[in-house]
């Protein structure tokens, strides 16, 4: 796997490349630095996982990787990784991992760590757990008696969390007629229960998770059956989570697709006609559609960009004091009630919003105009990744298609943070010009360093 952590965790295949030894020595690791100023003898470190049938193994790895530093560990079952961030602080616990591979198939996995105050570890504290397990740097503690830490489950985890998101939406959901793509993961456990509650009517896709049909066909990243249900049933809406319901796509009653920008564009003229959106700042990423910068110059509200990655989106909120912002992909955070992207909260943020003004959403979402754009994925090897940065003919290449796209347009070509791909992205006015050059440059980085 190389190092350990991407943009959103450690992350592979279950085990070949994210074994349990691997596990179990992370789960080490992390508590080893997680607690090393901590007063309590036995820290309290929680456990999520999503549906795949490797987060079974793997939260016995790390369960047993904590309990060996003398962690107890609290078991959540499955629920999404927002509701982790959020139970560390309510339950008083020291850390969080979820396990969990979000929108990848069912044979990856992944761990992600959440320190004491629910955000996700900065990349120092990530590098010192990489040291630890991959260089070895210090060796593992081995309490013996009763220094060994002990498990048990929280069995209101999900009461808990569903309570929460309830307690952040303004106006209920009474009258709406809406369908829910689960995706076979982790809102499979909370998101019926969520929404019934707040007064939709529901209907429920891709909830009856077997461990092996988490995102096949279906969620944030497969909404074909998710559109055409909507508009078959005349429903007002549909919304669709990923695997561990950290994302939030939506589609409205004609079965157009409601990304992120739009999402957040609906969501940051809401909150800034309420005097809710602080610094009338909203924070993207590169990735953000240049329709969003758009869109907030024109309404009177300023744009921040990033790097991809939610991660860094709430780094620069953090530090700036701004409290919503996300990513084209539908992570979006709201900071007054949550200290991560939760697909959800989101979601109930959303509805609330059109429901409150008994609109539709195809309506509402004319407050943007997006521009096109073409996204292809070029297979590469760990070796291509490392000479992505230095080859001179694909750097030629980027080069010579800004000067053609000018100011009407833009390219981006990145490493993937998370899989052995480099992701090709243009935008542009000219939707046959950006098609063309985007396959251009993709055929060149194929030849050059792909598979």
């Amino acid at each position: 796997m190389g190092r350990l952590f991407g943009t959103d965790g450690a992350r592979g295949i279950a085990n070949t490349e994210l074994t349990c030894e691997l596990a179990m020595n992370i789960g080490r690791a992390a508590a080893m630095v997680l607690t090393e100023n901590c007063e309590n003898t036995h820290p309290k470190i929680l456990i999520g996982k999503d549906t795949r049938r490797s987060s079974y193994m793997l939260e016995g790895a790390l369960t047993a990787g904590l309990c060996s530093i003398g962690a107890d560990v609290v078991l959540l079952g499955a629920v999404p990784t927002p509701a982790v961030a959020y139970l560390i602080k309510k339950y008083q616990a020291d850390a969080g991992i979820m396990i969990s591979a979000s929108h990848n198939p069912f044979e990856y996995n992944g761990i992600k760590i959440f320190s004491s105050d629910g955000y996700k570890l900065p990349d120092a504290l990530e590098a010192e757990i990489e040291s630890i397990v991959i260089d070895k740097s210090k060796p593992f503690f081995k309490p013996v008696g009763d220094g060994l830490g002990r498990v048990s489950r929280a069995l209101s985890a999900k009461e808990d969390y569903i309570e929460h998101i309830i307690g952040t939406v303004p106006y209920r959901l009474d009258g709406m007629r809406i369908a829910v793509d689960c995706s076979n993961g982790s809102a499979s456990s909370t998101a019926e229960t969520l929404f019934t509650r707040l007064g939709a009517e529901c209907h429920m896709l891709a909830d009856q998770p077997d461990g092996t049909n988490i995102n096949k066909d279906c969620g944030s990243t497969h909404l074909e059956n998710l559109q055409k249900y909507v508009v078959e049933n005349a429903l007002d809406l549909g919304i669709a989570f990923d695997g561990d319901a950290d994302r939030c796509l939506a589609v409205d009653e004609k079965g157009n697709v409601i990304d992120g920008d739009f999402i957040m564009a609906i969501c940051a003229l809401d909150l800034a006609s309420r005097n809710k959106l602080k610094r009338k700042t909203a924070v993207g990423t590169v990735m953000s559609n240049m329709g969003f910068s758009r869109f907030c110059s024109d309404n009177g509200l300023n744009f921040v960009s990033t790097d991809v990655g939610d991660r860094y989106v709430l780094e620069a909120m953090l530090r700036e004091g701004y409290n919503f912002g996300g990513e084209q992909s539908g992570h979006v955070i709201f900071l007054d009630y949550a200290t991560t992207g939760d697909g959800q909260l989101t979601a109930a943020q959303l509805l609330s919003l059109v429901n409150r003004r008994s609109a539709k959403l195809s309506s509402i979402a004319t407050l943007m105009t997006k521009y096109p754009q073409v996204l292809i994925n070029v297979k590469v090897t760990n070796e291509g990744k490392l000479h992505f940065f230095t080859n001179q003919a694909i750097k030629n290449k980027i080069e010579e298609v800004k000067q053609q796209l000018g100011n009407d347009g833009r390219i981006l070509v990145r490493l993937s943070g998370t899989e052995p791909l480099v992701r090709v992205m243009l935008e542009g006015l000219d939707k046959e010009l950006i098609n063309r050059l985007a396959q251009e440059t993709a055929d060149l980085i194929k030849e050059k360093i792909g598979i």
